[in-house]
């Protein structure tokens, strides 16, 4: 919790919890998820404080907002560069670490200097690949 009081963040009770839940998780949160495990040790905890408290770890490089998800934005506390692999049927989300090499197409080879990039698999998880072979047994 060091580093976050070094880069001037208010450390609440609200926000700590916030951070606490945030800290290792790998299943890539929306800020409604944050709220509703948070709020149940905090139940007064507005949804402003989650949603301001993710604003402040994105800007300062601490956390990632994802677009993985059309129907909401989701929270990656990893910032490191990883790419994502996510089931269409239940919407489990996988981090790949793996480096993978890509290349641009010659036609845009040179038009931008790239500085990063992000890939997103989609498919079925296991799970789900399991439950819809029973279904049609």
């Amino acid at each position: 919790m060091e580093k976050y009081r070094r880069m001037g963040l208010k450390l609440t009770p609200q926000r700590l919890a916030i951070l606490e839940y945030l800290e290792g998780n790998t299943d890539h949160p929306s800020a409604d998820d944050i709220y509703r495990i948070v709020s149940k040790k905090y139940p007064t905890m507005s949804f402003a404080t989650v949603y301001n408290t993710l604003g402040v770890l994105k800007e300062r490089g601490h956390l990632r907002e994802l677009t993985i998800d059309p129907n909401k934005k989701r929270f990656d506390p990893n910032p490191k560069p990883h790419h994502h692999l996510m089931c269409v049927k239940c919407n489990k989300t996988v981090d790949i670490h793996d480096e993978i090499e890509v290349s641009l197409p010659p036609r845009h080879d040179g038009s931008f200097k790239v500085i990063g990039h992000h890939i997103e698999f989609y498919g079925i998880c296991p799970d789900c690949t399991k439950a819809i072979e029973s279904a049609e047994r």
